[in-house]
């Protein structure tokens, strides 16, 4: 397609790709249990990497029961397409609202995730059954090396690249003006539009609110200081993931992209150990929605090229950017980082909501999905009742 085009796109897996998938699952070669003691259920049984046990588990009912397809028809039922920009190739789900009131919203994911953690709240931000709630033509793109969008072959497509690459691509649909939503790496992308594109963005609503360094915890209530110091032992201690993936992306690749057994136990640690469980992440998210992922990963073999995000842009957030568009902000409490209020408006600093959910982890999308598509939709309403800037859009593909 030439620079500008936007074509329909349709995702269907080769049968040859499932049944390689299928064979290489049943060969899988796994070590030898954890040497975790006393530890029949909770946390600790996780002290040492996804229990063998519980990965057994997963992969035989990944081999014998679960069904791609199914996930593909929600894809292609919301409607996928890719555009080139910048030489590279970028895959995008786009939901027009029947709403002649709808905002033009974008929904940026992070790692591990990919736009299936947007799969299931799509139709609703959309199209919502209730008159009163607020609409969105909603806009979930794939991540430069995940998923359908093509993989970098040179540096330089870092978060400040893809938040520009994001705006290019809202122009193209006809959103001269929008909201934009993120967690995770997603967070920190919602965070530069919002902070480099006053002019286009109408305001934010995100889930990770990252602060400027170097800020003093004095003036800080006992509980802010314990979220700081929860965060902070976060990066220090429990981050190996990222530093591993932002120094040697390409060494950890070809494990990620030559066995699924490896890609899974590699994802499915991040999701027991980032969301508001006690002892395993399927309390709160199905089997099928956290292969759903993992498979969209081995099909499009991405775990390398997505892991490249952390060699691009790991701790590389502005530390002088600030945010000035009206901010909805809402921590988990079982995300991996949590900033305190008076921390956060250092760098937003038109926070119009700030929410502190009382459940919910890193994925609200998948661990609660009609309390997360309310939060958005009560996030982005104080968003548009501080702001008298037009909501104007063109149609678009």
């Amino acid at each position: 397609m030439n620079d500008h085009e936007i074509q329909a796109f349709t995702a269907h897996a080769p049968d040859r790709d499932l049944a390689d998938l299928r064979a290489r699952l049943d060969a899988a070669r796994l070590p030898e249990p954890e040497t975790v003691r006393g530890a029949a259920a909770g946390r600790e049984r996780w002290a040492q990497g996804v229990p063998l046990a519980d990965l057994t588990e997963v992969l035989d009912y990944w081999r014998t029961e679960y069904d791609w397809r199914a996930f593909e028809t929600r894809l292609n039922g919301i409607g996928q397409f890719r555009t080139t920009i910048d030489g590279l190739g970028i895959h995008f789900l786009h939901r027009r609202s029947p709403r002649a009131d709808a905002t033009p919203l974008i929904l940026t994911h992070g790692w591990p995730g990919s736009v299936a953690e947007f799969a299931h709240v799509i139709d609703d931000l959309a199209d919502p059954r209730d008159p009163a709630a607020p609409a969105f033509h909603v806009v979930a793109p794939s991540l430069p090396g995940f998923g359908y969008s093509d993989k970098p072959t040179t540096t330089g497509w870092g978060i400040e690249k893809i938040a520009a690459t994001w705006v290019e691509l809202m122009d193209r649909l006809g959103y001269t003006r929008f909201l934009a939503h993120g967690g995770d790496w997603g967070g920190v992308i919602t965070t530069i539009l919002g902070g480099r594109y006053p002019e286009r963005v109408i305001g934010i609503h995100t889930t990770v609110a990252q602060p400027p360094p170097g800020l003093s915890p004095d003036g800080l209530t006992a509980a802010e200081r314990d979220w700081v110091d929860e965060s902070q032992e976060f990066w220090s201690r429990r981050a190996a993931y990222a530093k591993v993936q932002a120094a040697s992306p390409q060494t950890i690749g070809y494990s990620l992209v030559d066995s699924p057994a490896s890609l899974l136990a590699w994802i499915l640690e991040k999701f027991s150990e980032w969301t508001d469980t006690e002892d395993s992440p399927f309390e709160t998210i199905s089997r099928d929605s956290i292969l759903d992922n993992v498979t969209l990963y081995w099909l499009t073999r991405s775990g390398a090229s997505a892991a490249r995000i952390y060699y691009e842009s790991h701790a590389s957030l502005d530390p002088d950017l600030r945010v000035d568009v009206p901010s909805a902000i809402s921590t988990y409490p079982r995300d991996i980082e949590r900033w305190p209020r008076p921390w956060a408006q250092e760098r937003f600093r038109r926070i119009v909501r700030w929410c502190e959910p009382r459940s919910g982890g890193h994925f609200p999308s998948l661990e609660a999905p009609a309390y997360f598509v309310d939060d958005v939709r009560d996030g982005l309403t104080s968003v548009l009742a501080a702001t008298d800037a037009p909501r104007t859009h063109r149609a678009g593909g």
